[in-house]
Parts: structure tokens; C-alpha cells; sequence
């Protein structure tokens, strides 16, 4: 879709990211809904656990990923793993409480772009995610 000036120039639409948020906690998957304010993230899905979010992936066009770490049936380290390979193009943020440095290491080494420790604010979370967009 395009948008017009009055000299009938075309303006690009902006790029509208579509989210899915996965944590098993159903606080925090609100908590990141809620607490995101960009105009460009519309959240699409959220998921409990890796094997859901895996599901949701193929079956949704995402494009930005919140991924916690510590969830049953398939842990967030695993699930950027393969849900990369579903869409090699996701950015994905890590958002856990598992704040050590290995952890994140490993997060970031699985192919995920950015790291939000819990607890976070509003404010920290749309910082990390406009890093993430950039």
C-alpha cells in the first residue's frame, strides 16, 4: 500500500513487524503485549512453550520474536534454533530472568539478535526492541 502526497508522489507505507510472543508465564506474555508501544509491532500470536511457538511459525507470517529461555517441552535455546530454520530472517529478542552471561551467550550463538533480562519495564523493553529493529 502506498500513500500519496498532494504532488501525487508515492510514499512508502511503513513496514508494519508482525510478533509472536513466546513465554510459558501467561503474566509476561501480557506483560510484553501490553507493555510494547510501537506503532509498527502488531502482535500476531503468543505462544507457552517451544513446540507451540514452532507450530505458530509456520503457520504465521512473523517477522520479530520474543523468546523466553526456561519453558517446558522445548526451551527458548532449542526453539531459536529451529525456529530459524523455518524463517532464517526473524529477529528474535531473548527475554529471561536466566541473566547469566553463558546464558545470553548461548541465546546469541543460537542465532538470537538481542537479550532483555526479567524484570523489565516498559521502557526497556521498547528499547530493546527498537535496537532490534534497527
Amino acid at each position: 500500500m502506498s500513500f500519496f502526497s498532494r504532488e501525487s508522489k508515492p510514499i512508502a507505507a511503513p513496514k508494519v513487524y508482525r510478533m509472536l510472543i513466546v513465554d510459558d508465564s501467561n503474566i509476561i506474555r501480557g506483560r510484553i503485549e501490553r507493555g510494547q508501544h510501537h506503532a509498527q509491532i502488531e502482535v500476531v500470536g503468543s505462544a507457552a512453550n517451544g513446540v507451540q511457538a514452532l507450530a505458530m511459525a509456520r503457520q504465521l507470517k512473523l517477522d520479530v520474536v520474543t523468546m523466553d529461555i526456561t519453558m517446558p517441552e522445548m526451551d527458548g535455546i532449542e526453539c531459536v534454533k529451529q525456529i530459524l530454520k523455518i524463517n532464517p530472517d526473524l529477529l528474535i529478542l531473548v527475554v529471561s530472568a536466566m541473566n547469566d552471561q553463558s546464558m545470553v551467550l548461548q541465546a546469541l550463538h543460537a542465532g538470537a539478535h538481542g537479550f532483555l533480562g526479567k524484570p523489565f519495564n516498559d521502557a526497556s523493553l521498547n528499547r530493546a526492541l527498537s535496537e532490534l529493529l534497527k
